[in-house]
């Protein structure tokens, strides 16, 4: 039994993908989303002539693609979707979080029109797996420079060309750097800046590495753990400089992003290794959080870089992140908790909680383990919610209250976790289009006022 519940944590490593640049944005423009949780790597949507509610009879389907099995989220870039998957050929999954199941099959990354769904390349390698959950890569792709970089859930590091799929660099991670590949697979989505790629190798001395996007040469390496996490690299700007976020296990990193040297770091250790959803940034204020209960809220500081403990979490106060990343907004945090799996918001001075839901998560009213919702902030204090369940919601999130104010269904939950069915996997938005993926298909809603007869 204690394995059993030791185990069942690890599930929030699934469906984690991530990657940073530091484009400004513009409310005047539509935009791309290339990365996991989008331009700006914060769940902000910044177009203009999105709807604020959603026709009662649901969003217009644009089309819709086969895939195969996957919880990376889609990335979508200059009028292209990328979006990875796994062709199983033999093996049983039984979702057991203790045990590695053992799978025949291949790893593929597909490119498709955005308008219009059409597959116009794919890249596909034979890939065994063993490991709990085994239902596909983890990472959602990063684009850049006409360039992909596709992260397989063992370790596959592979950089295509945008225009024709071909490969142009690839590092099987475990093989190169000594590593192993953590039980529930390689979560860490790549990050991409300044012509370089950010990924989470875990050997000695290489916990993070620095790739060349053109090349493939190694420009750094960095920092060794006991164990690989699920965490990716994230970047931040703060007191005129930039800063390379890694957490392991154990410990949150800042690091140079040019030269992979340490500024500063602070112990964080979640629960069974599982450090998975990365530290969000409001002003000078950062939180990081993670399984049981392990979380801390810092002052960042400025010349020299630096932070400062300003609290860590407790029983029955602020939120602990599983696999969908929070949202820090105007002095209060807002999330699905991993242990009851209900979405809370806090206030960031001292933790203590405003409300909680289960409303968006599983939809329930009771606890539910790692019930999930993800965010994503369309300004105003609305937000875009995809459930768990496969609902997309628009509601109203403040410290007062969650006021939802419409929902309908539009996809199917295809996986399982702990009997029930879900879906883990962020969707993309961008270009008045919204993006969703289970472990069958692959669905584009019109997400604009104008395309579902909406007067803005």
């Amino acid at each position: 039994m204690m394995a059993d519940r030791k185990h069942w944590w690890g599930l929030v490593a699934i469906g984690f993908s991530f990657a940073m640049n530091f484009l400004d944005g513009n409310a005047s423009r539509a935009e791309d989303w290339p990365q996991w949780f989008g331009p700006r790597r914060d769940g902000s949507v910044r177009e203009p002539g999105l709807i604020d509610k959603i026709p009662e009879g649901g969003l217009k389907r644009l089309w819709s693609q086969p895939v195969g099995l996957g919880y990376a989220g889609p990335a979508v870039a200059d009028g292209l979707v990328f979006v990875s998957d796994y062709l199983k050929e033999s093996g049983e999954i039984t979702n057991n979080p203790s045990l590695r199941d053992q799978l025949q099959g291949q790893e593929r990354l597909q490119c498709m029109e955005a308008e219009s769904g059409k597959v116009l390349w794919e890249y596909r390698y034979p890939r065994s797996y063993a490991i709990s959950y085994p239902a596909g890569p983890r990472a959602t792709p990063a684009v850049a420079e006409k360039r992909v970089v596709h992260l397989g859930a063992e370790g596959d590091l592979i950089c295509l060309s945008v225009e024709d799929g071909k490969v142009v660099w690839q590092k099987r991670l475990p093989e190169v750097y000594g590593s192993t590949t953590p039980i529930w697979g390689h979560a860490a989505s790549p990050l991409i800046f300044d012509g370089q790629v950010i990924a989470m190798a875990g050997g000695e001395g290489a916990y993070v590495v620095s790739i060349d996007l053109q090349s493939g040469d190694e420009r750094w390496r960095a920092l060794t753990a006991k164990e690989l996490g699920y965490c990716p690299a994230v970047l931040i700007a703060f007191g005129g400089a930039r800063q390379l976020m890694v957490w392991d296990p154990e410990v949150l990193h800042s690091l140079d992003p040019a030269s992979g040297k340490e500024l500063w770091s602070v112990p964080i250790a979640p629960s069974y290794g599982m450090a998975i959803a990365p530290p969000v940034v409001s002003g000078d204020r950062m939180y990081a959080s993670g399984i049981g209960e392990a979380s801390v809220m810092l002052k960042l500081k400025s010349d020299p870089p630096g932070a400062e403990v300003l609290w860590r979490g407790k029983s029955k106060m602020a939120l602990y992140s599983g696999n969908a990343a929070p949202i820090f907004h105007d002095g209060f945090v807002y999330g699905a908790d991993c242990g009851a799996g209900n979405l809370i918001c806090f206030d960031a001075d001292d933790g203590a909680r405003q409300w909680e839901t289960y409303q968006p998560t599983a939809g329930g009213t009771r606890r539910v383990s790692h019930g999930t919702a993800f965010l994503q902030s369309m300004g105003n204090n609305r937000y875009l919610l995809l459930t768990e369940t496969g609902d997309l919601a628009i509601a109203r999130l403040s410290p007062q209250a969650y006021q939802e104010e419409s929902r309908f269904h539009a996809i199917d939950p295809t996986n399982e976790c702990f009997g029930r069915p879900v879906v883990w996997s962020y969707p993309a938005i961008a270009n008045g289009k919204i993006y969703l993926r289970n472990d069958r298909e692959i669905l584009c809603y019109d997400l604009s006022a104008a395309g579902n007869s909406i007067v803005p």
